[in-house]
This record gives structure tokens, C-alpha cells and sequence, in this order.
């Protein structure tokens, strides 16, 4: 979204050139606070410690929001996979490790689901996409939340790292078996499945642009 915006305001004032790359929040908030880029963004907020080692006043401007999905490569998967919030925090604590576990399977009934391992694939660099993953299992998981807890650069606890949105992606996209997390244009990019979330209310929402507009609508009250 950022290089459209810049490519579109590129166009209107061919005078001004800004340079915006996909690194990973680690790198951009060690850039910002360097001063060497004069703007970065990120998913999460610097924190209170990161501010105050900044040179000079930073000024956090929301602009757009972006939604975290799962994603997986599941040949065995003939449409959408559901699952529940317990679930989702057990996989990547590493204690439901196959396909076919009666806890999946609770939710997808309608599937043949393998007897697979279960690979996970994690940001291996400073990620506000890992921030808002570990922030959401820290409010579905009280296990999640005292072993792991929300943070950009979490101790994950098994599984493949992959560094930026496109690399988890791609690592998924080219290997079978595997889940993971990344922004929804990514998943939708790449053609990759998306799987539909038990919400409070007991029901399985798809995370399509619509889905996470009434989402972000009904927390607005709550945002910073």
C-alpha cells in the first residue's frame, strides 16, 4: 500500500523521490532511532524504552491497518480449515503436533486430515505482524501469555523462521505441511488459503477485507 501511495503521489509531484522497503520493524525502528530514514512503519507501536532512545520526538501517525491471518500448505485441505482460539496457541506452543489431532479435526469434521507433522513458520526478524500474533494468543491463551506473552521478536517455541512477510510466505507457498501468519495481502498475493477464526460469539469468520473493516470499526473506541 505504501508504494502505491508513493507511486501515485509520485506522480502528481515528480520533484519529491521517497524510497520505502519492506524491512521488518527491528530495522526500522534501529533506522529511525539511527535517523538515518526519516519515517518507518510498523504494525506495533514503538514502546516507551524505544522512544526514549530515540535522538529527538517521534510522532506515531496511524495510517492504515493491516490484518494478521493464518495461512498453511495442506494438500489434504479441500476448503477453508476452521479453527478454534485454544487450538491455534496449542499449535505453535508445540503441543498439538499432528494433522489428524481430535482437536482439529473437531472443527474441520467434513475433512480427511493426514496424520502429518505440523511445521510452523514464525518471523525470524522484529515483526509488528508477529506483535499483533502474540498479542492476539496472549488474550486467547493464559498458557500463551505466561511462557511466550506479546512481543515483536517472541522466543517461539520449535519451528522455521522466515524473514518479512515474504519470506514466511514463500516458505509456506513451498513447503507442505506447514501454518503460519502474515498480512492478508500476502496470503491473498500468493493465492494462498486463509483460515476462518472462532470468534467470541462462537462463530468461524473469514478474514476478508469486509470482515476486518467491521472488526477495526468496533475497537476504534479503544484505540490509541
Amino acid at each position: 500500500l505504501y508504494q502505491k501511495w508513493i507511486s501515485e503521489y509520485g506522480k502528481l509531484h515528480g520533484n519529491v523521490k521517497v524510497d520505502y522497503q519492506s524491512i521488518g520493524l527491528g530495522g526500522g525502528t534501529n533506522q529511525l532511532q539511527a535517523q538515518t530514514v526519516d519515517f518507518g512503519a510498523s504494525d506495533a507501536p514503538m514502546t516507551e524504552d524505544e522512544l526514549k532512545g530515540a535522538p529527538g520526538p517521534v510522532v506515531h501517525i496511524p495510517t492504515v491497518l493491516g490484518a494478521v491471518v493464518l495461512t498453511y500448505n495442506l494438500a489434504e485441505a479441500t476448503k477453508a480449515l476452521r479453527f478454534s482460539p485454544d487450538v491455534i496457541a496449542d499449535i505453535f506452543l508445540g503441543k498439538i503436533t499432528k494433522w489428524n489431532d481430535a482437536r482439529i479435526k473437531a472443527d474441520n469434521a467434513d475433512m480427511n486430515l493426514p496424520a502429518a507433522d505440523i511445521s510452523t513458520v514464525h518471523r525470524s526478524d522484529g515483526s509488528g505482524t508477529s506483535f499483533v500474533f502474540t498479542d492476539y494468543l496472549s488474550k486467547v491463551s493464559a498458557e500463551w501469555k505466561d511462557k511466550v506473552g506479546a512481543n515483536k521478536s517472541p522466543k517461539w517455541i520449535g519451528g522455521i523462521g522466515a524473514k518479512g512477510n515474504e519470506g514466511v510466505t514463500g516458505q509456506i507457498k513451498q513447503t507442505p505441511n506447514t501454518i503460519g501468519y502474515v498480512e492478508l495481502a500476502y496470503a491473498v498475493q500468493n493465492k494462498l488459503p486463509v483460515a476462518l477464526i472462532k470468534t467470541k460469539s462462537g462463530n468461524f469468520v473469514e478474514p476478508s477485507i469486509d470482515a476486518v473493516t467491521s472488526a477495526a470499526a468496533g475497537t476504534v473506541a479503544q484505540t490509541p
